[in-house]
């Protein structure tokens, strides 16, 4: 047999081995469903596999019998527990079946049957009682109880999508639910800047669409959707940027006289008939130019409620943008200078960004701090 194919034989044999003792040790520690599903795995490729049948043929009944077991406890439980605990067992005998019944020498092995009608009965069983309880949690009409209802009506929407009228009930339960918040259009004082306001308008505008349910229950509207659907929110929340400036400008300026690390050539005479080359350390006067071109601002966040026209909160969001710009230029040897110092006098002046992208960057940071605090603060309506 060649090295290859020992190889091959090896890696089967260890594939077996592993399989065989996974299944044997979710037996030991009573996992009897994982061992059923694990041997019968087994033994569909490899149905002549003695140890995985004997796991098989221990596990499966001690299995079902702990789900009938599981069964028989919870069907005196309370309806509304007692459907979904029931629903969960019959599942999971189900999932044993379907495991080995599409292996022959395991159904042969073992007294297999389906809960199939069961699992229906218990599911509709399920659905019929948080529905009653959605309608009922419903019709007492705050929001706390219509917050109820929708997770009673969510979980008839999983279970049974089609069931009744359960689409309209979830809009309905959702509505009365709901936290409303409006945020108002970002109001910047300048004319100048309208456009770059229109920039971080947009950014709060696709963050209020992407996170619409911060904590589930709460939904952000903007203005035109509140006017739209003639909305009476819970909160209105005002973003101004009432302090900014755009472009300030330094310019730093320092020169030094630098002289080379090591000895170079600066000469040659001739002595005795004979050329001699002499050596000595070069020096230059090294002038290093930055441009800072400053952007800062301050965003004010107000949160009033809507019905007492009281201030709910207010904060302060800062951010800045620093744009840097340096060069270098020199007199005397350039063998004094180091290679940085080379490369940064063979750079150049450059204009700064135009005043509009200067607001854009300096708003970037603003609007992460908003956003953050936005989530942190709404998790708790």
């Amino acid at each position: 047999m060649n090295q290859l194919s020992s190889f091959y034989l090896f890696l089967i044999l260890s594939i077996t081995f592993v399989g065989c003792h996974s299944a044997k040790k979710s037996l030991k520690r009573s996992d009897f469903d994982d061992s059923v599903f694990r041997a019968a795995d087994k033994l569909k490729s490899t149905p002549t596999h003695s140890a995985s049948l004997e796991i098989l043929k221990q596990a499966f009944p001690s299995a079902v019998a702990q789900h009938r077991d599981d069964i028989t406890r919870n069907e005196t439980a309370p309806d509304l527990p007692k459907w979904e605990l029931l629903m969960a067992s019959y599942q999971k005998l189900n999932k044993l079946y379907d495991a080995v019944k599409t292996c022959p020498v395991c159904m042969k092995a073992v007294d297999a049957r389906n809960y199939y009608e069961e699992e229906r009965n218990t599911r509709q069983k399920a659905v019929e009682t948080h529905y009653a309880e959605g309608v009922k949690f419903l019709s007492l009409g705050d929001r706390q109880n219509a917050r109820t209802a929708y997770d009673h009506f969510e979980r008839v929407n999983e279970l049974s999508p089609d069931y009744n009228d359960i689409q309209r009930r979830l809009d309905v339960s959702y509505n009365i639910a709901s936290f409303k918040v409006v945020v108002e259009q970002v109001l910047v004082t300048s004319k100048m800047y309208q456009l770059s306001n229109v920039y971080f308008q947009d950014r709060i505008n696709d963050f209020l669409k992407t996170n619409q349910r911060i904590n589930k229950f709460v939904q952000f509207y903007t203005p035109d959707e509140a006017a739209n659907s003639k909305l009476k929110p819970d909160h209105v929340i005002t973003l101004q940027f009432d302090d900014f400036v755009v472009g300030q400008t330094l310019i730093e300026k320092n020169t030094e006289t630098v002289t080379s690390k090591d000895s170079v050539k600066v000469g040659e005479k001739t002595v005795t008939r004979k050329k001699v080359e002499f050596y000595d350390k070069v020096k230059a006067k090294l002038t290093k130019n930055r441009k800072t071109v400053h952007s800062s601002g301050l965003l004010d966040m107000r949160i009033v409620d809507f019905k007492t026209r009281q201030q709910v909160n207010q904060e302060k969001f800062s951010g800045e943008y620093n744009w840097v710009c340096e060069w270098a230029n020199f007199n005397g040897d350039e063998r004094a200078l180091t290679a940085a110092q080379l490369r940064m006098c063979k750079s150049q002046e450059l204009l700064p960004p135009d005043p509009q992208q200067l607001f854009v960057e300096f708003s970037k940071p603003i609007y992460d701090r908003l956003t953050d605090r936005l989530r942190s603060f709404y998790v708790k309506y």
